[in-house]
């Protein structure tokens, strides 16, 4: 998986090659196929997989449960990634000389 990647399309990607893995006459087990997603992933996923891996049984999941719980992260980064920006986004106070001009907002952004 690319780090810019959606989950959606490195999974769509993923089993875009399983199928065509599989036109070859190739069979692939569905927990091969989990452990190879789980192992490509980008760091940012890492404690996920390590979370997959010990709180369920890899074995007894399928590939559609595995892309949600990884939907359902990636949501939960975006939505961090834009609670920061809104964050970052803030207002301070400028106390330089006298008259109109001595507190004046500024916005910044970080």
């Amino acid at each position: 998986m690319r780090e810019s990647e959606f989950v959606n399309d490195y999974f769509a990607r993923t089993l875009a090659i399983v199928n065509r893995m599989t036109t070859h006459r190739e069979k692939m087990e569905q927990i091969v196929i989990m452990e190879k997603i789980l192992r490509f992933v980008p760091a940012k996923f890492n404690y996920m997989v390590c979370s997959i891996e010990e709180s369920n049984d890899v074995t007894a999941m399928s590939i559609d449960e595995l892309q949600s719980s990884f939907l359902v992260h990636e949501q939960r980064m975006k939505e961090q990634i834009n609670h920061s920006k809104e964050q970052d986004l803030k207002m301070s106070y400028t106390g330089k000389g006298r008259g109109r001009n001595a507190s004046r907002v500024v916005l910044e952004e970080e």
